[in-house]
């Protein structure tokens, strides 16, 4: 995916800055991916009927739910529809 960048073993889930998508939330979960910081990811159904696991700041992570839409405008963060 273009979207994805390698740093060692870890890829970057967050979202590029020039992407736009819709989709639906999947599952939510949260990891420490690096041993030490907590991340929080929403697996989500595009529009496209791709899977993607991306992401989230905490605020959007807290506000959503399985089954909400969620909306990824070109320069923005992704928010809940």
């Amino acid at each position: 995916m273009a979207s994805q960048q390698t740093w060692g073993m870890f890829k970057s889930r967050q979202p590029a800055p020039d992407e736009a998508w819709e989709g639906v939330v999947l599952d939510k979960s949260r990891g420490m991916a690096d041993g030490s910081n907590l991340y929080r990811y929403l697996t989500v159904r595009l529009s496209t009927g791709e899977t993607r696991k991306i992401r989230a700041d905490r605020g959007l992570w807290d506000s959503v739910a399985e089954g909400d839409g969620i909306v990824k405008r070109a320069g923005a963060d992704p928010v809940k529809k």
